[in-house]
């Protein structure tokens, strides 16, 4: 699999996901994340407009999934009841979707990302257990709750990807007597 930023021609596949996904949702516990009509292909049109909208696609170049990736800051994320990993400047992942569950799409993208950027941060409903387990297989790390402007309250995670320097300088901070 493959992470890509979409194009206009991705935009029907990438509703096709959206939907796939809340019908998952709504079958396991969890109807009112995205409800009837989030997102909807409005938002993909303007993810796809400010650059941040990518596709996964398969190795026949399907697309099977989607998610928005953005640099932040995120308005919704400046309030939590909880604490962040870091201060630092991060990207913020939204709305992942794919067009089958269980088939290791949602896993590659969470990959792509994690090898893309070093700070990362992101939320989910409590209902969705299907997406705090793939996070958590990720290394994201939950830090507490944040209100959303369209959507109330949401479980937030941080995934913080050392670089080598900070891995050197821990090697050497153990060293120490």
């Amino acid at each position: 699999m493959q992470v890509r930023a979409a194009t206009k021609d991705d935009l029907d596949a990438v509703c096709k996901a959206f939907e796939a996904s809340r019908a998952y949702m709504a079958s396991h516990g969890n109807p009112n994340q995205w409800g009837d009509d989030y997102p909807s292909a409005a938002d993909a049109r303007a993810d796809l407009l400010r650059g941040t909208l990518f596709v996964c696609t398969d190795e026949k170049d399907e697309v099977v999934g989607c998610l928005t990736f953005a640099p932040g800051p995120d308005p919704d994320y400046r309030v939590i009841d909880g604490a962040w990993l870091n201060k630092a400047p991060y990207f913020v992942v939204h709305r992942v979707a794919t067009l089958r569950q269980g088939e290791g799409v949602g896993g590659a993208m969470l990959d792509w990302v994690c090898a893309t950027a070093t700070n990362v941060r992101t939320d989910t409903h409590a209902g969705n257990a299907s997406m705090q387990a793939l996070l958590a297989s990720r290394s994201f790390v939950p830090c507490g709750t944040v209100r959303l402007a369209r959507a109330g309250e949401r479980q937030a995670y941080h995934f913080v990807r050392e670089t080598d320097e900070l891995q050197r300088k821990r090697r050497l901070w153990e060293m120490l007597p």
